[in-house]
C-alpha cells in the first residue's frame, strides 16, 4: 500500500454481508473462492446456480484458481454474481502480472480519441476540478481529461501500475478507494469496468459518494448482462464473460441503477461503451 497521506490508516468498515466462507472441495484442494452466504447486493438468501464458466484460458490464469467459475442468480433482486470471490493469497497472484496493455502510456495515441468521447460527455455535467479514474490501467482516460482542464489522479491496487503513472507526471495512489481519506476532493471519478470487479460494489460506491463533491459525477462502465449483444453471444456459444476470471458480477442496467441510487446516485446519462463487446456506460450525479 502507498504511504500516501491522503490514504486513511484506519480499518475498512465491515461488507453489509456476511463474510463469506472459504470454499471446500476434496477433490480441488486449492480452491480459493471465499464463497457468499447470500446475495452481495441486497443481502437475501435465496441465491442459486445459474451455471459455469471456463476460466481456464483466460491470460491471467493460474493454477491456484479453480478453472471453474460458478455463477449464481438471486431471487430476489435478479443480480447475477459468482459463488464467491477470492482471497487475499489469490488476488496478490493476480495482481502480481498486468497486461502489457494496460501499463500507463500504453496505446495513449490510439486510444485518445474513444477517452475522448468519454471526456466530452462527462464534461457536460461537471466542466472543471480533480478527476480520480479507479484501476486506471493505462492511462488513457486522465491524460485526456487533463486535455480538458481537469486535475488528474488515479488509484490502482498494482504498485508497478501506479509507480508508472507518476514517473509519466500524475499524482497516483496504490491503494483501495475505501482507505483513501479525501473527502469532497474529486468532481468526477470514473469506474471504468471496476464495480464488477469489486466482492461487493455497493461498498465502491459509498467510498466514491464520499470522496466526491456535491456536484460531482461518476462514471462507471460494465457489461451489460440483459442487452442484445450478450444474448447473441450466448446463443453462439460465444460470450466471453462467463469465463472472465477478474469478475464477481454481471449487472443489467435496471440493477446497476438500482444500486447507484440505493448509494446516493442519479443516473443522468447512458451509452453504449466502445471499450468493450456488449458493454455499458453510466454517468449518475452525486444527490
Amino acid at each position: 500500500m502507498s504511504a500516501d497521506p491522503a490514504v486513511a490508516a484506519t480499518s475498512v468498515a465491515t461488507p453489509p454481508v456476511p463474510t463469506p466462507h472459504r470454499a471446500h472441495h476434496p477433490h480441488q484442494p486449492h480452491q480459493p473462492r471465499l464463497l457468499y452466504d447470500a446475495c452481495p447486493l441486497c443481502v437475501a438468501p435465496e441465491i442459486s446456480v445459474l451455471r459455469n464458466g471456463d476460466c481456464s484460458g483466460h491470460p491471467l490464469y493460474k493454477p491456484v484458481i479453480a478453472p471453474t467459475m460458478v455463477w449464481m442468480r438471486c431471487a430476489a433482486c435478479g443480480h447475477v454474481f459468482t459463488d464467491g470471490c477470492f482471497s487475499d493469497e489469490v488476488c496478490a497472484e493476480i495482481f502480481s502480472s498486468t497486461n502489457p496493455n494496460q501499463q500507463p502510456g500504453a496505446g495513449f495515441e490510439q486510444n485518445r480519441y474513444l477517452s475522448a468521447r468519454i471526456v466530452e460527455r462527462v464534461a457536460r455535467y461537471v466542466a472543471d476540478g480533480c478527476w480520480l479514474d479507479v484501476g486506471f490501467g493505462n492511462g488513457s482516460l486522465l491524460f485526456t481529461a487533463e486535455e480538458w482542464g481537469f486535475e488528474p489522479q488515479g488509484i490502482d491496487l498494482r504498485p508497478s501500475t501506479a509507480e508508472g503513472l507518476r514517473r509519466l507526471g500524475i499524482e497516483a495512489h496504490c491503494a483501495d478507494l475505501r482507505q483513501l481519506d479525501a473527502p469532497g476532493r474529486y468532481s468526477v471519478i470514473s469506474m471504468a469496468d471496476v464495480l464488477e470487479h469489486m466482492p461487493y460494489p455497493g461498498e465502491g460506491l459509498v467510498a466514491a459518494h464520499r470522496l466526491l463533491r456535491e456536484d460531482g459525477v461518476l462514471f462507471a462502465s460494465m457489461p451489460h448482462y440483459d442487452s442484445a449483444v450478450w444474448r447473441l453471444l450466448d446463443a453462439g456459444g460465444a460470450n466471453p464473460y462467463w469465463g472472465e476470471l477478474e469478475h464477481f458480477h454481471n449487472f443489467s442496467r435496471p440493477r446497476l441503477y438500482a444500486l447507484l441510487a440505493e448509494h446516493g446516485f442519479e443516473p443522468v446519462h447512458y451509452a453504449v461503451s466502445e471499450r468493450y463487446r456488449a458493454c455499458m456506460e453510466v454517468i449518475a450525479r452525486r444527490v
